[in-house]
């Protein structure tokens, strides 16, 4: 399975929250090959899914505060389910500071949201990559995650 953490617009700038989404990012790939990527538009992002169609559609789960809130077990479900039923790429994407569009929505699978609290965008990746690499530990069975 391919995991893409998709953002539109910032990226690079080196800071804290940046070195911290970077630590999850590398622990990634000892169960999924992971990209990262930022894109300039909400457009440019569609355009790159509908580009990534293979064997099977990929997945698009967007960041949004009307999306279901998960538990860790329940995206931890939800990732298993999906990898179990043979989907070969995951993209969770964090929108633009406006929010995402109408049709944005209408194209993704899921909506997820974060919690009721507005995150700044780089919070918010830290904690989707840190959600990410959590679900899998659970899947896993590996101690990270030692449930509470």
């Amino acid at each position: 399975m391919k995991i893409t953490i998709a953002a539109i617009g910032g990226g690079g700038r080196g800071d804290a929250l940046e070195a911290a989404a970077e630590v999850y990012l590398a622990r990634l790939p000892q169960y999924a090959q992971v990209d990262a990527r930022f894109f300039r538009s909400e457009q440019a992002l569609i355009e790159s899914v509908e580009k990534l169609r293979g064997r099977t559609a990929p997945v698009l789960l967007l960041l949004d505060s009307r999306g279901k809130a998960f538990t860790s077990e329940e995206f931890a479900a939800w990732v298993g389910r999906q990898r179990d039923n043979g989907i070969q790429h995951l993209v969770f994407a964090i929108g633009p500071a406006d929010g995402w569009s109408a049709k944005a929505r209408e194209s993704a699978t899921l909506l997820v949201s974060l919690g009721a609290m507005t995150l700044p965008h780089e919070l918010a990746r830290v904690v989707l990559v840190e959600q990410v690499y959590r679900a899998f530990t659970i899947l896993a069975n590996h101690p990270y995650h030692g449930g509470h």
